[in-house]
């Protein structure tokens, strides 16, 4: 494994995206515990971009307009709903004392859509894995997958670091009315800036 593969990683899992506002907005809506599930979600979403990588379907949503499109927009919609859902205190995104998620499947189809609904991620692994791994070299499928298990866990690690520090500053955020408007505004805001942000995204 190479440090630039290490480096590159890292700098795409802490760049704040979906799922760090995810892990971050579930973390101070129930606590630690809420985030940690979310960040797990969030990288288990990987999961079905790592196999389009391996079977050659990121292939197909490189060539076709029509199947990134439709992927696309799907993601699109589903932040969008986000938004509203976050604004208007649903989905377990509202900061209470002692709170919990309705339950832990929910949390985790959740956290899974945020990033199955996103082919840029698809695309991102279909180009970036390959770099790394030589096609006429032994086990190649192997070293993909050894290097995708990588990416995840550091994605999971990063993202439960996020989850951390927001639990740090709950007990300050649940007892202010208004800081916890202003964070469903924010939240919201981020979902609908990341929706517009996908929707004006080219292959």
């Amino acid at each position: 494994m190479s440090l630039a593969f290490l480096v590159t990683t890292l700098v795409v899992v802490v760049t704040p995206g979906t799922g760090v506002v995810h892990t971050l907005a579930a973390t101070l809506s129930h606590g630690r515990r809420a985030g940690t599930v979310a960040a797990f979600a969030c990288t288990l979403g990987i999961v079905p971009h790592v196999l389009a990588t391996v079977t050659g379907l990121a292939a197909l949503l490189n060539a076709s307009a029509a199947a990134f499109q439709a992927v696309k927009y799907a993601g699109v919609a589903y932040l969008l709903y986000m938004a509203w859902a976050t604004l208007r205190g649903k989905e377990g995104i509202t900061v209470e004392q002692d709170g919990a998620p309705a339950t832990a499947p929910q949390a985790i189809v959740r956290g899974v859509l945020i990033n199955l609904l996103n082919p840029k991620l698809t695309i991102f692994f279909f180009a970036f894995l390959p770099q790394f791994v030589s096609p006429d070299g032994p086990h190649a499928l192997l070293r993909m997958l050894g290097l995708s298990g990588v990416f995840m866990l550091l994605t999971f690690v990063v993202f439960a670091l996020y989850g951390v520090l927001a639990a740090s500053v709950r007990d300050h955020v649940i007892s202010r009315p208004k800081v916890m408007a202003w964070l469903r505004r924010s939240f919201a805001g981020s979902f609908l800036a990341l929706g517009a942000k996908l929707a004006c995204t080219a292959r």
